[in-house]
């Protein structure tokens, strides 16, 4: 009985530590006002300012939905365009409080930095691009192209195994410090294959002056789970980013929208209750209100709403759900109840 005791004082002690080094992050954004996001330079669809620096997609709409669970208000948030080379050392020394931007979750990125990703946004995969004209049609033909290759991303790697085990010739490659850099570059002719992520593929060739002129070829290469990510050591705060994601993804399965989040809440489906705060309290373990999901939703929306809004087929960028579908429709997205 005394070793029980003993064991219960310990654990209720470090309890206590634990919680109170946890709320530092969370603690500061409330005080300053507003959460700090990390961003591409602009990715269309997925980070991409305005001509009035107002910015707009995907993972920016991850970032809003943190603001309004938060603070109740979608628009407490700050931006930083970030290049490749600087974002996770910006994240890592607190310049910003979330990572949103186009970043693969890897094994040394998630274990090495002291950063840690919180659940995978979209799941994408490399691809390549290149002028109609050129007569390619698979990647298996591009030995000894000039590639434009953006520096400081899994992107090196990738075509360098791929080109490797194909036998093919990579020693043209055409290396960029930003994403901008590659893909100008590449309209001036500089290189004759642009290869990154397919959705950014498909992001930038929607702004280009004749997007029907150039094809993505039909080969995805790799692997790349798209996230964000937080520092590593704060739990709460950790844990507000991911169930920010979460509450997103429960929210399409239950039919929740921005448009019928207020009638919802009279519903009588216990899952429905639970995530809109109207049954039991998940808010406050992790610092928030009992109705943090429902902020989230009612501001900024369900996971499908935001994926036709920025990405989906009805958009310039025209991305299939495919894989990024929920599991009940036979794609991969999956996350765990609110209970």
């Amino acid at each position: 009985m005394k070793k029980q005791l003993i064991t219960c004082a310990v654990a209720a002690a470090m309890a206590t530590t634990s919680s109170a080094a946890f709320a530092q992050t969370l603690d500061e954004v409330m005080e300053r006002g507003f959460l700090q996001c990390g961003v591409t330079e602009g990715v269309p669809g997925f980070s991409f300012p305005d001509e009035n620096n107002n910015w707009t997609g995907l993972e920016v709409d991850f970032c809003r939905g943190m603001a309004a669970a938060i603070f109740d208000d979608p628009e407490a948030v700050r931006y930083t365009p970030l290049t490749s080379q600087v974002r996770f050392e910006s994240l890592a020394n607190g310049n910003i409080d979330v990572l949103s931007r186009t970043t693969t979750w890897t094994m040394s990125r998630d274990t090495d930095l002291g950063i840690t990703f919180t659940g995978t946004m979209f799941y994408d995969g490399q691809g390549f691009m290149v002028r109609e004209e050129s007569g390619v049609t698979s990647a298996t033909k591009l030995s000894g192209a000039a590639v434009c290759i953006e520096s400081g991303t899994t992107t090196e790697l990738n075509a360098a195994d791929y080109f490797a085990t194909q036998g093919m010739d990579l020693s043209n490659a055409v290396v960029f410090v930003n994403q901008d850099e590659v893909v100008q570059a590449y309209l001036d002719g500089r290189c004759d294959v642009y290869t990154t992520d397919s959705s950014a593929l498909a992001a930038e060739r929607s702004g280009f002056p004749d997007p029907e002129a150039h094809m993505i070829l039909p080969e995805i290469i790799s692997k790349e789970p798209l996230g964000p990510s937080v520092r590593s050591g704060d739990t709460q705060w950790f844990n507000i980013a991911k169930w920010t994601l979460f509450a997103m993804l429960n929210a399409e399965e239950l039919g929740v929208t921005s448009e019928n989040v207020d009638d919802m809440l009279g519903s009588e489906n216990p899952s429905i209750r639970r995530l809109l705060g109207v049954e039991g309290d998940f808010g406050t373990p992790i610092g928030l209100s009992a109705d943090w999901a429902y902020r989230i939703i009612k501001h900024v929306g369900n996971y499908g709403q935001l994926y036709a809004m920025h990405v989906g087929p009805d958009t310039p960028i025209n991305i299939p759900r495919g894989v990024n579908s929920l599991w009940t429709d036979g794609g991969v997205m999956y996350a765990p109840p609110i209970r």
